[in-house]
């Protein structure tokens, strides 16, 4: 496959970022909602309500969204209709400055049965929802005989005010850093390309960086709700989605609809434990990818005869980059934290598997192109060197969300837990700790809130196979969101989210639910 193919597809995964630094929320208010952003005021809040967003032919993504070309119609000529939402810039003076959230939808096949509008939010954080819902539209079109099909860009992402940081130039070197230091003159040169890279972020964002957090995010989404007609939010949580939709449920259970959280972040573990279950995550998978390397032995392309020889060709590699990068596409060289961030994205995917082998094979014989684009993919860069904004509002929204700041020197004690838990990507992860350590704009929280009493069933989905939100994080959400409310289902499969993925088990009941309501019983398995 051509690499512009592999980057075009692989730009279509509901991929995290490689650390979604996933912690929680002191909760100073009492009720779950933080005392800096509480609404104290209902007359601005009213003029909000009733605005009417005035729905066009939806434009190409922007550059920030990630480019391309407009969204093509649906089955049977549905045209994609985009617009606006105004929602306040600071959600505890809503009749002050507003901001405007990008918006997309298909409207429902079959209206006399409609349902309602059915909210998607993608992950990340940082993923585009007004680009990538119509990439992952055919996925949907059962939904569609009863929803109106709606996602948007939250704050700082996409259209929607984004937080960008850096040129493409900027980007391109930031981005083959050595990004896990081996002494301290590298550690220096580190935290200073970090610290660069926020003041960017400050630069460019200004006033809106301390508002782009995921309870204003949910705020907006009750906003959206209102505006929609809706009484209730109907809603489809991917990744980072499940925790927006589990802050969204601790704010207005009484509002939750019938719900949906697939590959669901893990609500109990702070920013360490988050990032230490993903360094075990990714293993697992690139454990799972080497096993299946071994069973279909000649086959394979990669050296070794055994999970643990193939491993040690990936990591002997990596190695090896670190001492001297590799050619990649044009003059761009595949350095280590490149190598890295490319294993990972395949790693997102089953199907991506026979390009991760590829490109392991490739790349030990020299050639970096196709890791590269696979680490482009994760870092939102175009082919025509243009990036999105997905890691840019990655980190904004991570680092306003929570309070813990590592540096540099706790980031390096914390890294012998981080190798035992993963030899491969345990470097990359533990450093990675030390990202928000030069952020301009404090955390707001210590923990996450997600409990939701009186919230209606709300349906989790674990995969047993999942890199990036590993299986326990579903189990740990049904618990948190509190009796009677989280509905578990599990998927024994790979890959990051499961109703994606065609299993016909889980297809069925997510569709079960959302269509007909009907709540399968928790505890219900799918292979």
């Amino acid at each position: 496959m051509p690499i512009s193919a592999v980057q075009r597809a692989a730009a279509l995964l509901t991929a995290s970022a490689v650390l979604c630094l996933t912690g929680c929320t002191d909760d100073p208010g009492g009720d779950g909602t933080a005392a800096a952003t509480r609404p104290t005021g209902t007359a601005g809040l009213t003029a909000l309500t009733e605005q009417q967003p005035e729905w066009d032919t939806c434009p190409a993504p922007s550059p920030a969204e990630g480019g391309g070309e407009p969204p093509s119609p649906l089955p049977g000529g549905t045209e994609w209709e985009c617009s606006f939402l105004q929602t306040p810039l600071d959600w505890a003076k809503p009749e002050g400055e507003t901001i405007e959230l990008a918006l997309i939808r298909a409207r429902a096949r079959d209206n006399a049965r409609r349902i309602g509008s059915l909210v998607f939010n993608f992950g990340g954080p940082g993923v585009s929802g007004v680009s990538t819902l119509p990439g992952f539209a055919s996925d949907y079109e059962t939904l569609r005989s009863r929803y109106d099909l709606v996602s948007f860009d939250p704050r700082g992402i996409g259209r929607s005010e984004p937080v960008e940081c850096a040129t493409d130039k900027e980007l391109d070197a930031y981005y083959a850093l050595d990004f896990t230091p081996d002494d301290r003159a590298e550690e220096r040169t580190l935290s200073d390309a970090q610290k660069t890279y926020a003041a960017g972020c400050e630069k460019d964002a200004g006033k809106l960086l301390p508002y782009v957090g995921t309870e204003n995010a949910a705020r907006d989404m009750d906003l959206l709700r209102q505006v929609l007609g809706d009484d209730r939010l109907h809603y489809f949580g991917i990744s980072y989605g499940t925790q927006l939709g589990g802050v969204y449920a601790h704010l207005f259970p009484e509002r939750v609809g019938r719900a949906v959280f697939d590959a669901v972040v893990d609500p109990d573990a702070g920013v360490e434990e988050g990032a230490l279950g993903q360094a075990k995550g990714f293993q697992l998978a690139l454990d799972n990818f080497a096993q299946d390397c071994v069973d279909r032995g000649d086959e394979c392309a990669l050296p070794g005869a055994t999970v643990a020889e193939i491993e040690q060709g990936v990591t002997d590699l990596l190695a090896a980059l670190d001492e001297e990068p590799i050619p990649g596409i044009g003059s761009r060289k595949l350095t280590q934290t490149q190598a890295t961030n490319g294993i990972a994205q395949a790693l997102y995917s089953k199907d991506f598997w026979p390009y991760l082998e590829q490109g392991l094979e490739a790349a030990d014989g020299g050639d970096g192109a196709l890791l590269l684009a696979l680490s482009d993919s994760m870092n939102g860069r175009n082919e025509n060197g243009s990036y999105s904004n997905i890691q840019a509002a990655n980190a904004a929204i991570n680092c306003v969300d929570f309070e813990e700041r590592y540096t540099l020197g706790q980031a390096r004690e914390r890294l012998p837990r981080f190798r035992e838990a993963s030899p491969v990507f345990g470097d990359y992860m533990g450093w990675a700790l030390s990202s928000c350590s030069q952020w301009p704009v404090p955390g707001v929280w210590q923990h996450l809130d997600v409990s939701a009493p009186g919230s209606a069933p709300i349906l989790v989905i674990g995969n047993t196979g999942d890199p990036a939100t590993p299986y326990e994080g579903a189990h740990a959400m049904v618990k948190a969101l509190g009796k009677g409310v989280g509905v578990e289902l599990t998927y024994e499969g790979e890959g990051h989210g499961a109703y994606n993925g065609g299993n016909a088990c889980v297809q069925k009941a997510v569709d079960g639910y959302l269509l007909k309501g009907v709540v399968p019983a928790s505890g219900t398995v799918c292979k």
